[in-house]
């Protein structure tokens, strides 16, 4: 089950070897949890999708620190 939220702080994905990208504040996510890793869906561009799997403990980490809110 998906659910939305909202990035309000430095969240940031690492696509490859490449080096880390920030998710644009004020970004609506799409968020799919699983045991081990969170994976996030965006609108980057009209029509252009954004989409990254991190660790499901980062994930956790930027809610806790309240850089990604959670809509109810």
């Amino acid at each position: 089950m998906s659910q939305f939220a909202t990035i309000v702080g430095t969240v940031t994905y690492t696509p490859g070897d490449g080096v880390p990208i920030a998710i644009p504040l004020g970004t609506t996510v799409e968020v799919n949890l699983a045991p081990d890793s969170a994976t996030l869906s965006w609108e980057a561009e009209s029509d252009v999708l954004g989409l990254t799997a991190i660790p499901r403990t980062q994930y956790e980490e930027y809610v806790e620190a309240g850089k990604i809110k959670l809509k109810d």
